[in-house]
């Protein structure tokens, strides 16, 4: 049987995200296992997920992965290059899958190795590091090289598809790792669109209390139905904007967030003592130079109290979300072959080594202040991280 792996967020799962599991299926073979490494209730953009982890495994699960693996909310909070990094780490350390599939603009898997290798090479470094130097922001720096580099290709870099798979296949060829990328075209609306089944217009519809059963499969309108019924969801940023407001004026030096440099540190400091809105300190911290998903990632560090130090290594452990049948099998040949510790009883993580715990008790914190945005009051509880083990559907 072939394994193989998808990073993702599934932030809600829609039928794009079907489409790809299934024509990954169809490319590989129906022999074949399907791993998700998934953000767990914070995503890459700078937000809170809409509905829980735990809710978007269930998801998953039902429509064809067999075992979901959670990506630790530090590692998720970070440029593309450090997302795609610690998800194919987690990949490549299982052990056991042979295949790494990823949904792009292009769907044309040559094109991209060949812009991965490039964008890597000494001379595309020098000309990202001088036009950084003049100001710019890091995707404009990276686009001047491609410009350079790749003349007429280069576009690949103006989707941002394309530049998540680019920062895979830099990560597979940085772990030295055995796993085979592929891609598939991806289809349906534009990744941050209001049209089409973007995950963006779904979640816009999510927060007007509308559920759209056309552009998700069935037990994903379920399972999103049932959530906004038991009132776990949606959440957004703007649930929590008065508890990251409080946080944020807290603060005191800024300079050990992640992504946080060259002064950005004073900008946020200052506006966060002033501003009275999230979206206003955003808008005011803003420069040309960053991009406000690089300054939200940045705001939602600072609030859960994530520090540069916490992301010096790669993800310390493999956290199972759920899993079926298959991926419980699938999991008990993984389990002889990483030398990840495997969480599945939450209790255990008391007899691992500090960089686990330490990782492991941040996932508490966030957790705990992602359950505060909920509707249902009953459900606001603390300590909920300690009290889940993996979803097991058969």
């Amino acid at each position: 049987m072939k394994t193989v792996g998808i990073i993702c967020e599934y932030n809600p799962f829609h039928l794009g995200h079907l489409g790809h599991i299934e024509k990954t299926k169809q490319i590989i073979g129906s022999d074949v296992a399907v791993i998700c490494v998934m953000s767990g209730n914070y995503v890459q953009r700078g937000d809170l997920a809409v509905f829980n982890k735990f809710a978007r495994a269930r998801m998953a699960i039902a429509s064809g992965a067999d075992l979901v693996i959670e990506l630790p909310t530090p590692y998720v909070l970070q440029s593309a290059e450090g997302f795609a990094r610690a998800g194919v780490f987690i990949l490549d350390k299982l052990g056991v899958c042979d295949y790494l599939s990823f949904g792009s603009e292009s769907g044309e898997i040559d094109l991209l190795l060949e812009a991965a290798s490039i964008i890597e090479s000494t001379k595309a470094n020098m000309i990202t590091k001088e036009w950084l130097e003049r100001g710019v922001s890091y995707a404009s720096a990276q686009q001047k090289a491609a410009d350079t580099l790749l003349g007429d290709k280069a576009h690949v870099f103006k989707s941002p598809n394309n530049v998540l798979g680019i920062e895979y296949l830099k990560a597979i060829n940085s772990y030295g790792s055995s796993l085979k990328p592929i891609t598939i075209l991806r289809t349906g609306g534009d990744h941050d669109g209001d049209t089409g089944f973007s995950a963006s217009s779904i979640r816009k519809a999510l927060v007007r209390g509308e559920i759209p059963l056309m552009v998700m499969p069935e037990t994903a309108h379920a399972i999103c139905l049932e959530e906004s019924i038991s009132k776990r969801g949606p959440v957004s940023i703007g649930n929590a904007e008065l508890a990251i407001m409080s946080r944020l004026r807290a603060i005191d030096d800024y300079f050990e967030v992640p992504g946080v440099s060259e002064g950005l540190e004073s900008r946020f400091k200052r506006f966060a003592s002033k501003e009275t809105s999230v979206s206003s300190i955003l808008n005011k911290v803003k420069t040309k130079r960053y991009t406000m998903s690089r300054l939200r990632r940045i705001l939602i560090c600072a609030t859960l109290g994530i520090k540069k130090e916490h992301i010096k290594s790669p993800p310390p452990y493999i956290r199972v979300l759920a899993m079926n049948s298959k991926g419980m099998k699938l999991l008990g040949v993984a389990r002889k072959k990483t030398r990840l510790p495997v969480i599945t009883k939450p209790a255990s993580v008391h007899k691992q080594n500090e960089s686990v715990i330490r990782t492991f008790n941040l996932e508490t914190s966030a957790t705990d202040f992602y359950v505060l945005n909920y509707s249902n009051e009953e459900e606001r509880i603390g300590g909920q991280e300690w009290l889940h083990s993996p979803i097991i559907i058969k």
